[in-house]
């Protein structure tokens, strides 16, 4: 049974006195230092109220009935505190009221229920400001965290009001060591933990989020790109499997595009348009961000294009990226070879090595805000530019 107090107040509006010189009395309810108040239909003389002992001088006209209804709305109030006591819900001041006032409370959740609710919600949502892949990563992200409840607390779910710090650093614990999964992917999965406690909140159902004294395990990732002369190795290799032929084409092509895996798959020629300057570029609706990206078309992602007669061939990500590791094999990089790889090539070897500003880089990136590109590229700024001191200390 719930140990905390009760504090029941009947207090007068000072502020606001009408024509006859009563005011309003109010009743305030307290528990867990959070406050309801509200008030009681009733008018009192503030001269014949007495505050210490909560009830009206017995000189005054009326004061028996008055204190007796003022007696009553405390014991009613009593009785909803000890229900909901009863029911051994995590309930709040506003369930008191609302128990007093004969409503019905919350329906208590738990926490897969949560999911349930922000999922569904989610899902009719797509389309307009969700996304499909945001959606089916939440759906992933559920069936992750029941397994997690299963097998730490035997049962099918767990209340809210069991969900605390411990909680979360046990499914921290549970994405490491259990799924084996890289710390990059475990931030990313608490975060979605994270939102759907913090959907509790904006719900009423959960009254404090458990991450507010959680702190995410900082993760540097590897930046992983071609050289000038690993760059040349890719394009130079002659290979005798049409497959490979295409997967290093679309490789290459997105080396000086700077296209993520989804924008290629959508690349048509519509995507083509002469630009101001005279020359031609690409230009794209970027799903990530939601915003447009205009890349120029350089020499070698043009001739890509012409070959292919401006359609390129379409593939799966999973494939591209199993056929990426094995020409990374066959030419002999030791590097783990993505489609991502392609773009960090791109901003890096093509992009800031040629003298580009990284303002500049964002925006062919395509990326929401310059911080972004700063945070993942300013080791290459600071490698370019000991480099170039490198070269000035030779001329001097």
């Amino acid at each position: 049974m719930n140990k905390q107090i009760i504090k029941i107040l009947f207090v007068l509006a000072s502020t606001r006195v009408r024509k006859d010189g009563k005011t309003s009395l109010y009743c305030r309810i307290t528990y867990k230092k959070k406050r309801k108040q509200f008030a009681i239909g009733l008018f009192i003389d503030p001269d014949i109220w007495d505050s210490k002992k909560q009830k009206l001088l017995k000189r005054a006209e009326n004061s028996k009935i008055i204190n007796t209804q003022l007696s009553l709305i405390s014991q009613k109030i009593n009785e909803a505190f000890l229900l909901l006591q009863l029911q051994q819900n995590d309930f709040n001041v506003e369930d008191i009221y609302s128990q007093y006032k004969g409503e019905n409370t919350r329906e208590e959740k738990t926490l897969l229920d949560l999911y349930d609710m922000h999922n569904e919600q989610a899902k009719k949502l797509i389309g307009i400001d969700f996304k499909e892949v945001s959606w089916s990563r939440y759906v992933e992200n559920r069936r992750k965290v029941e397994k997690f409840i299963k097998l730490k607390y035997k049962r099918n779910d767990i209340k809210l009001n069991k969900l605390d710090l411990k909680f979360i650093k046990d499914l921290e614990y549970y994405f490491k060591v259990e799924l084996k999964l890289s710390q990059a992917t475990i931030n990313r999965s608490l975060q979605r933990v994270k939102k759907i406690m913090q959907y509790g909140i904006d719900e009423n159902y959960l009254e404090n989020n458990p991450f507010s004294m959680y702190r995410t395990t900082k993760h540097k990732t590897q930046l992983v790109y071609l050289t000038i002369d690993e760059l040349k190795k890719i394009e130079d290799f002659s290979f005798n499997q049409l497959r490979l032929r295409q997967i290093r084409d679309l490789f290459v092509f997105c080396c000086y595009t700077g296209l993520a895996y989804q924008e290629m798959s959508s690349f048509k020629i519509d995507n083509i348009i002469k630009g101001f300057d005279g020359d031609y570029w690409i230009e794209m609706h970027r799903q990530k961000t939601n915003t447009t990206i205009s890349v120029p078309l350089l020499p070698k992602a043009l001739a890509i294009l012409e070959y292919y007669n401006n359609n390129l061939p379409k593939i799966s990500n999973q494939k591209f990226n199993s056929y990426l590791k094995e020409i990374a094999d066959i030419i002999g990089i030791d590097k783990k070879l993505t489609h991502h790889v392609a773009r960090k090539t791109f901003a890096t070897t093509v992009l800031l090595y040629n003298g580009v500003s990284m303002e500049v880089v964002s925006e062919l990136l395509g990326h929401s805000r310059l911080q972004v590109t700063q945070e993942h590229y300013a080791r290459v700024i600071k490698r370019r530019v000991s480099n170039e001191v490198k070269n000035l200390k030779k001329r001097l």
